[in-house]
């Protein structure tokens, strides 16, 4: 962890359907700063846990503050304060570069002249300046995923939530999205990502893993190889897992 001070803390954070309880009290803090990585097979919770995390889902039960606001009842506060790139491209083809992170700024609330600092800021950082009037429908998919990113923190928010970033791109391309997560943690952001690649979990400074709902283990990648006698993050994940019941 980089930082003592949370910037997520949750406690029994709980979500039910009718019957079903798909998060089953749940409890970890996160620092600033940190790389967090959210593991969990399908149907373990994690969406559900990120999408109460977000502002997106009220709480069956428990109770949670991220980045200073109450998830049960100050969803907008949240809003303002994270960002949030889903595993679907969820720019707009038919735009340029800059009018995406135009339009991203505005619903952030960003003015013309923060803007035009931000995003000149951004195209450096991503070396998008050659690109910038370019349709996002005709870039490659690495770019478009910087794009992505560059939308979602174009605000500068405290966390960024990832989910599944990475998923459907080549290794290199995959490795060159996590040096864009290593700058934005070392500028202070929080970084809580969800990935199916297992040796993506070997980059976070602390690993949780859900099952059934639940977490069932959580500590730095390193710790939970020593724990369970792995060589690997993959290895841990089968241990852990291998007890789940839901497969959907």
């Amino acid at each position: 962890m980089k930082n003592n001070e949370p910037v997520i803390a949750v406690r029994g954070l709980t979500k039910r359907f009718g019957d079903f309880t798909a998060v089953d009290g749940i409890s970890f803090e996160v620092g600033r700063g940190e790389i967090f990585g959210f593991l969990g097979a399908n149907g373990a919770g994690k969406t559900t846990a990120m999408r109460m995390l977000c502002g997106l889902s009220r709480p069956t039960a428990g109770e949670g503050v991220v980045a200073g606001c109450d998830i049960a009842s100050d969803y907008e506060g949240i809003k303002r304060r994270i960002g949030y790139m889903s595993q679907r491209f969820s720019l707009y083809t038919c735009l340029t570069v800059t009018e995406n992170l135009r339009l991203f700024a505005t619903i952030y609330g960003l003015g013309s002249k923060e803007f035009s600092i931000r995003s000149a800021e951004l195209y450096r950082w991503l070396g998008m300046e050659p690109m910038k009037d370019s349709l996002v429908g005709s870039l490659p998919v690495g770019w478009k995923q910087k794009l992505a990113f560059a939308a979602a923190t174009i605000h500068r928010p405290e966390i960024v939530f990832l989910d599944e970033p990475t998923g459907g791109v080549d290794p290199v391309t995959r490795r060159k999205f996590w040096e864009l997560i290593y700058k934005a943690a070392s500028d202070g952001m929080t970084v809580f990502v969800t990935t199916h690649y297992l040796d993506e979990a070997e980059y976070c400074d602390r690993v949780s893993i859900m099952v059934d709902g639940r977490v069932k283990a959580l500590d730095s990648p390193r710790n939970l190889k020593a724990r369970y006698g792995a060589e690997t993050m993959d290895e841990v994940f089968r241990i852990v897992a291998k007890e789940a019941q839901r497969t959907d």
